[in-house]
């Protein structure tokens, strides 16, 4: 049994992806909602129900797909004997769920944490490109695009944040919306400004990979965006953004050339993380002893990371390559 907690637009697109596969639980604050989207699904080959919070304690694996913060649900969850996938991109939450790893492990679970598009996907592509050098020591990840209005909430939030960046051994802070740089995307998005904004990434990619030198983590914004990140959102958020775009730009060396690789996806990003956080539940569900207990993330060398991608490009993500020199 897979456990859902959040029945919105990843939600949606995370039970699309689960039906058929495993006997699902769907849990939303507004329990109409849930019904309704197990209602869609009930004909797939197992079952399909919406439940109180409290029936998710029995599933094996729960993804929590709702808005964070998730730490306080996901120790919950844990304790009452699941395993959990988090698909939070907060970067307070992101860190107050790692910090709990000694807890989860001393119950034999397993959290996942910052499993969707970015973070989630940028570490999976990280981890296939590092493959092709020798070493690697800088990764910077750009993201255009939200998924559902939770998503763009948090972008809006971030854009006034303070941005982590990891460089020679520390951690810098600059502010949100500052340092424009021009990203390429792979098409039909293309070319958007990005600027530094408070992203969990720089944490989970310092985690998986610890002998990177430098890290840092953009999202593309328009100049209003920028004004106003600071003010409400002027308007309500669409029920879902347009086509979205996540890249990874990856420095190291081959022999003694130095190399640059730029991986990306364009797709939607509410279906790019729902097909990630879908394929590590499968994973997690079927074969738990491949992950290590305690909190991970992905890209870390003791994920089934390969799997778990294999996984996301079977379900219809297409990845994109651009190598180059320096």
């Amino acid at each position: 049994m897979i456990g859902i907690i959040g029945a919105g637009i990843t939600g949606a697109r995370l039970v699309e992806q689960l039906a058929g596969a495993a006997p699902l639980a769907i849990h939303d604050r507004n329990p109409e909602r849930a019904a309704r989207l197990a209602a869609v699904h009930r004909s797939s080959g197992h079952p399909v129900t919406s439940v109180r919070r409290g029936d998710l304690l029995g599933c094996d694996v729960v993804v929590v797909a709702c808005a964070p913060p998730h730490a306080n649900l996901a120790k919950a969850l844990v304790e009452g004997g699941s395993h959990v996938v988090s698909m939070s991109d907060d970067l307070t939450d992101v860190v107050a769920m790692l910090n709990r790893s000694r807890e989860t492990a001393a119950r034999r679970r397993t959290m996942v944490v910052g499993a969707a598009a970015s973070p989630g996907l940028t570490s999976l592509l990280v981890r296939q490109v590092a493959g092709s050098f020798d070493t690697i020591d800088e990764v910077h990840v750009a993201v255009h695009g939200t998924g559902g209005p939770d998503c763009a909430r948090q972008h809006h939030r971030a854009l006034s944040g303070e941005a982590l960046g990891w460089h020679d051994g520390e951690w810098l802070r600059r502010p949100g919306g500052s340092g424009r740089e021009l990203c390429w995307f792979p098409e039909p998005v293309g070319p958007y400004d990005c600027y530094r904004s408070e992203m969990a990434d720089p944490i989970v990619l310092r985690r998986a990979f610890p002998h990177l030198q430098r890290i840092s983590a953009r999202t593309s914004a328009t100049r209003r965006d920028r004004l106003t990140a600071r003010l409400p959102m002027l308007a309500p958020p669409n029920a879902e953004g347009g086509m979205g775009a996540v890249r990874v730009e990856v420095r190291g060396h081959c022999g003694t050339a130095r190399e640059v690789v730029v991986a990306g996806v364009a797709e939607r990003l509410a279906q790019v993380a729902a097909v990630v956080a879908a394929s590590t539940a499968r994973h997690l569900s079927g074969a738990p002893e491949a992950f290590v207990p305690g909190g991970q993330v992905l890209g870390e060398p003791e994920v089934p990371n390969d799997a778990i991608l294999a996984g996301a490009v079977h379900a219809g993500i297409r990845i994109h390559r651009f190598v180059g020199s320096t």
